[in-house]
């Protein structure tokens, strides 16, 4: 199928952008609709082949496909203001990063069956490529919320491409190990799970290391590159190709589900990678080439500019117009400030590494990257 064949489609709604999450909490529920504007403002949304979805809420019993009945019941009493802190903090509700808030029960049930959404619109064949900037909450676990996740979106669409009988990629390019995702399908080998990731060693929630592999029948089906603080590009990208892409063709996956974190960029609050958002565009390309089925969700991003931006550049990847993405404004002479704000179309510049620190990086990642080939390649007959 090539790229101008295909169907696209942003799931949001307004909906999403009333109430949700306390200001002061870092998790900025504005960012979806920011894009949205940008990419109607970029005429990014125009052509038949191309829609705005509106999602549509999980109910208890889809909830219950993963997560328990006691871990909904308090969810649902703490967004109206009847639990017992105390009897919250057991299910990881009430810390500064999993907040309760009004009515959260039944927002994070929107925000997570946007996603779902995007999985039935693929299964149907509505759409073959589907962005949901309000989801990818991959740290909440089965009975507790925990990294601003209260209900894991990714496990809820991967098992619904799974019930359907289709092999699923989850391939998770945010700064932060997806351990929830991880540990729903530990021993599974027909969703695969990816992740590349800031280490375990300085960043929430301290797991995801290369030695962490699936286990029983999903041994080899759990692969984790954890990256050193600093990491840049060329790193990156030499650690997606050297030592994932090669697993990922292998796999031989019907659909993909991809986490499109902009937390790993440069100038991100909460994290302490150095990467630019031609990165996280490159990524999205390889996967376009492969003429799967995509479902893309947000995730973490902490500088909302940054990230409404490489949110942006990534949906004109997956429609194919990522060079006229390129030449937008390139007139404008973009600079990268020294907060990292960028002017000058939708591109990041090059970054350099630092010089005193590069040869340490390259070390680890070659490092994590020979420990992945050795163990797991042979797994997949590679």
């Amino acid at each position: 199928m090539t790229t101008a064949a295909r169907q696209h489609a942003l799931i949001h709604s307004p909906e999403l952008e009333r109430g949700g999450y306390p200001e002061a909490c870092p998790f900025n529920t504005t960012r979806a609709g920011r894009m949205l504007e940008t990419v109607q403002s970029m005429d990014l949304m125009s052509g038949d082949d191309r829609e705005i979805v509106a999602p549509q809420r999980l109910t208890r019993e889809e909830l219950q496909r993963f997560h328990s009945p006691e871990y909904l019941d308090v969810l649902r009493q703490a967004g109206s203001g009847g639990v017992d802190p105390l009897a919250a903090l057991k299910f990881g509700l009430g810390t500064p990063d999993c907040p309760i808030f009004k009515d959260m029960y039944d927002y994070v049930a929107l925000a997570a069956g946007a996603t779902v959404t995007g999985a039935r619109l693929i299964l149907d064949g509505t759409a073959d490529v589907v962005f949901n900037p309000s989801g990818g909450f991959h740290h909440a676990q089965a009975s507790s919320a925990a990294g601003f996740c209260f209900v894991n979106d990714i496990v809820l669409a991967a098992l619904e491409f799974a019930n359907a009988g289709k092999r699923v990629l989850f391939l998770d390019i945010d700064v932060h190990h997806c351990d929830g995702v991880q540990d729903a399908f530990y021993g599974r080998r027909d969703i695969m799970t990816v992740s590349l990731h800031e280490s375990g060693k300085t960043l929430f929630p301290g797991t995801g290391f290369e030695t962490e592999i699936g286990s029983g029948l999903g041994e080899g089906y759990t692969v984790n590159v954890p990256l050193p603080v600093g990491t840049y590009d060329a790193a990156y990208e030499g650690a997606f190709k050297e030592a994932v892409l090669p697993l990922i063709r292998k796999f031989g996956a019907d659909v993909i589900i991809l986490e499109l974190g902009m937390d790993a960029l440069a100038g991100d609050p909460l994290a302490h990678l150095h990467l630019t958002n031609n990165t996280h565009a490159g990524i999205v390309e390889a996967l376009v080439e492969m003429s799967i089925p995509i479902l893309a969700t947000g995730g973490g991003g902490y500088h909302v500019e940054n990230t409404v931006r490489g949110w942006v550049l990534c949906w004109s990847v997956l429609c194919g117009e990522h060079q006229d993405a390129y030449d937008f404004m390139l007139g404008m002479g973009g600079v990268m400030m020294e907060n990292t704000d960028w002017v000058g179309g939708l591109r990041d510049r090059s970054l350099l590494a630092d010089g005193g620190i590069r040869e340490n990086i390259d070390a680890e990642i070659d490092r994590v990257s020979k420990a992945i080939q050795t163990t797991l390649f042979p797994l997949h007959g590679l």
